[in-house]
């Protein structure tokens, strides 16, 4: 039966939409977008309640689902859940499972378990050297083949400028970008906090900005040798941004994503409202005003590419030590569009149709994946977002398996109203206002 939204905001950038359109979908794909489309017998009306947009499904190209070998920080199937709920119709997953995916038994297992899961489609990201060891690189045409759509050694970079060229010049054959996490293990050197003054009244060790800067300016630099295309994973630092900026004008073939809590938060949530909560720790850290404003700028001009989680569920157990002990990291997924919606939308920072961008089309084109369009014969992966809802975030509702988060009791504008995969309705908001969608769908 073919099912038509209808009477909805319809924004989808990719195609220049942005305004009241009906969308007709038949099984997993969507058929025709247009205003008034004709209402033929075999076709089931959904009526979209005024104030709800109707979007390209979501996509989180920087995500961490822990399986196989840490199920009990998360799971394929837990953290799926979490994506939907959160809005997202499809994630990439980070290749630091244990074992690491740097061959095709782990990417197949991957996408076994996924399958299983029948949630959010996920993309497995290949590990750019064996164990991410940072020694030798990986088997990524075997990875490629298997389904891998990128590569990354994410958790650490790549370690050598060798390996990267190296890495950038192959996965250039098979059109794949590589995602660094762009940090110089010797000015990190056990840093646990963003160097500055909060850290310091602290007594923790600080990573200063520049980490990450001297490390981008490598990779834009490889990439503009190898004519590769490098993804700057997480950018925290005003002088990455910069780097990344320079590459651009150069024609080099970078781009960025930054994170919710990058543009949300600052590196005064160390000292404010709890001294050490180990939930404000991450890699990259939570940086200084100055970066944060620039995180925001570089949304606003269109030099990031990109808003990605980072989701980095850990366990209670794992969290709760001194904060010199516990594991970077901070669960994302079912908070972004939140918080996307109330401090970037809602404050003017930027427009619903660029929030897309970031969130859907960019990703969709990065990654080389299906998505980022309502196009007719794209697939029926749709995200019905509620922009004025009132989300209290909650701990105690996430679906993720993980509920280590800074943002438990924030009160945001927005939310999430539907998520809708391969034309199947896979999550539905709380609320009379959201029971809008017949469960045949």
């Amino acid at each position: 039966m073919k099912r038509l939204l209808k009477g909805g905001r319809v924004v989808d950038p990719a195609n220049g939409r942005d305004g009241v359109f009906d969308v007709l979908i038949d099984g997993d794909r969507i058929v025709r977008v247009g205003r008034d489309l004709p209402v033929e017998a075999d076709v089931m009306v959904v009526e979209v309640p005024s104030g709800l947009v109707v979007c390209p499904g979501l996509i989180d190209m920087h995500v961490h689902l822990r399986e196989p070998g840490q199920e009990h920080k998360e799971t394929i199937a837990t953290g799926t859940a979490a994506a939907v709920a959160g809005g997202f119709t499809a994630v990439a997953c980070m290749p630091n499972t244990h074992p690491v995916n740097d061959n095709a038994g782990v990417t197949e297992y991957i996408l076994k378990k996924a399958a299983e899961a029948n949630l959010a489609r996920v993309y497995p990201i290949g590990a750019v050297s064996r164990g991410q060891d940072g020694e030798q690189l990986a088997d990524i045409a075997e990875l490629r083949q298997a389904g891998c759509v990128a590569l990354s050694d994410d958790g650490r970079p790549v370690a050598t400028a060798l390996l990267m060229r190296r890495a950038l010049e192959y996965a250039g054959m098979f059109k794949m970008p590589v995602i660094e996490h762009c940090e110089d293990p010797s000015l990190k050197a056990g840093g646990v906090a963003h160097e500055g003054y909060h850290a310091s009244t602290l007594g923790l060790h600080g990573i200063p900005g520049e980490a990450e800067s001297i490390m981008a300016l490598r990779d834009i630099s490889l990439a503009e040798l190898t004519g590769g295309c490098v993804h700057v994973a997480h950018m925290s630092a005003r002088q990455t941004l910069d780097a990344v900026r320079y590459g651009k004008t150069r024609g080099v073939r970078v781009t960025c994503e930054v994170t919710p809590h990058h543009v949300v938060l600052t590196d005064e949530m160390l000292v404010l409202p709890i001294p050490y909560d180990t939930n404000v720790k991450m890699n990259p850290p939570l940086r200084a005003s100055e970066d944060r404003d620039a995180m925001l700028a570089g949304l606003a001009d269109g030099s990031v590419d990109v808003i990605a989680t980072d989701h980095a569920p850990h366990h209670y157990d794992e969290k709760h030590v001194e904060f010199d002990r516990a594991p970077f990291g901070i669960t994302g997924l079912e908070t972004a569009v939140s918080l996307c919606l109330d401090r970037l939308v809602h404050a003017g920072v930027i427009s619903l149709a660029r929030l897309i961008e970031l969130l859907s089309v960019n990703p969709a084109k990065i990654l080389g994946v299906a998505g980022g369009s309502l196009a007719a014969g794209a697939p029926a992966d749709v995200t019905i977002l509620a922009p004025d809802l009132a989300v209290t975030v909650s701990v105690a509702r996430m679906r993720s398996k993980a509920k280590n988060t800074p943002f438990d009791g924030w009160q945001l504008r927005g939310g999430v109203a539907a998520t809708i995969v391969g034309g199947r309705v896979v999550y539905e908001g709380v609320g009379s206002l959201l029971q809008f969608l017949p469960p045949a769908l």
